[in-house]
């Protein structure tokens, strides 16, 4: 029997020993870290608490602004939407209309202090960055051809940081989230996001076909390293977080130790400090009647890029600058989005952001959104 045992668990570590070999021969050394993260500790894929297993640089605070709380602060109640928020293990949700605090709640153990991953909201503040950039002359303009800025495209000069904003480069990266294999994956747990970028190119007519892949938002965190001669994390701090008033410092996952962050994802912060990107949009680049990003930059992220088609073959009247948009209730709504169901959404008519953060979404789309975003939508209008 003991033999037999043995025989056995030396079976099975050969095998887990060939199974690394061939991880680390073929491409994959990244399986290690993903499983580390998930499986082994009853996770199926990345979560919003994820910062903690990897590498971060700190994105600085700088005087701490206090939301004033409205007269009707946390008075409104819809019990039948409330249960619709709370099927899909929310963290947070805040409401803010009139730069006041009208709604906050947590759940769990998160509160207004809690770090939690934003996902993909954070493909919109890249795009801010590039904004802030083009205002202050370290990127002449959005129709640039990318080569101008990384010589890695030089002999694609079609290529423009325009193409890289509006999701339509032509580059070959996937954005499967299923695959352990695909360019998300190994961006999100790889060690060398700069050496996988360099694995894909230009294999469509930019300008062309809208799709959606955080490939594109990660060469935009290049391009801001290379103009601003820092990392995307300080200029963020710098030339945003410092300026609103942010009571907490956030965090930035990065690719390894004093490596590069993950642009297209992996910032960490609050509900109420998020909120405040998004009244940032709604005083159109203002801050206490200081200019952080050009109004006309603004303008232009926000509209949808009509010229672009999207998978179906139809005008992309859904995004912009890495910022989607919506017409909803008689009303022009546009949003930063993540995968897990995190959202900004701004709805200037109302003077209004709603911040919803937590561990999924509905799997049920609606006009290319999930549904839960018209929930978050639906009990905010109601107050």
């Amino acid at each position: 029997m003991k033999k037999a045992l043995k025989r056995i668990l030396l079976v099975l570590v050969s095998l887990i020993a060939l199974a690394s070999v061939l991880a680390v021969v073929t491409g994959h050394s990244h399986l290690f870290k993903a499983v580390a993260t998930t499986y082994l500790v009853g996770k199926s894929g990345p979560d919003i608490d994820d910062y903690t297993y990897f590498e971060n640089r700190e994105v600085e605070a700088g005087n701490y602004e206090a939301w004033p709380k409205a007269a009707k602060y946390n008075q409104y109640v819809n019990e039948e939407l409330h249960r619709e928020i709370e099927s899909y293990r929310p963290a947070a949700f805040v409401v803010v209309k009139n730069e006041e605090l009208l709604y906050e709640e947590y759940w769990d153990d998160y509160n207004e202090d809690s770090h939690t991953n934003s996902f993909s909201m954070a493909k919109s503040y890249i795009s801010l960055l590039i904004g802030i950039a083009v205002q202050e002359g370290k990127i002449n303009s959005v129709d640039d051809p990318v080569g101008n800025y990384l010589p890695q495209y030089k002999d694609h000069p079609e290529l423009t940081i325009k193409d890289l904003l509006t999701m339509s480069s032509g580059i070959n990266f996937d954005e499967s989230y299923k695959s352990p294999f695909g360019h998300m994956a190994k961006a999100y747990y790889g060690t060398d996001i700069k050496a996988l970028n360099e694995e894909y190119t230009v294999t469509e007519t930019p300008g062309k076909a809208w799709r959606y892949l955080g490939g594109n938002t990660i060469i935009l965190g290049f391009i801001l390293e290379q103009v601003t001669g820092t990392t995307i994390s300080d200029y963020f701090s710098q030339k945003i977080w410092q300026r609103i008033g942010a009571k907490n410092p956030a965090l930035w996952t990065i690719d390894h130790k004093n490596g590069t962050e993950r642009a297209y994802c992996c910032f960490y912060s609050n509900a109420p400090d998020f909120a405040r990107i998004g009244q940032l949009l709604l005083n159109e680049g203002l801050w206490n009647d200081e200019r952080i990003i050009s109004e006309s930059y603004l303008e232009e992220a926000i509209a949808p890029a009509y010229y672009l088609k999207d998978k179906t073959g139809n005008p992309v009247d859904f995004y912009g600058y890495q910022i989607w948009s919506m017409y909803y209730k008689n009303l022009d709504i546009y949003f930063f989005r993540g995968i897990n169901g995190q959202y900004t959404v701004m709805i200037p008519e109302k003077n209004m952001v709603i911040i919803r953060l937590g561990h999924k979404r509905s799997k049920t789309f609606i006009n290319g959104n999930p549904s839960d975003l018209y929930t978050y939508i639906d009990f905010a209008l109601g107050m």
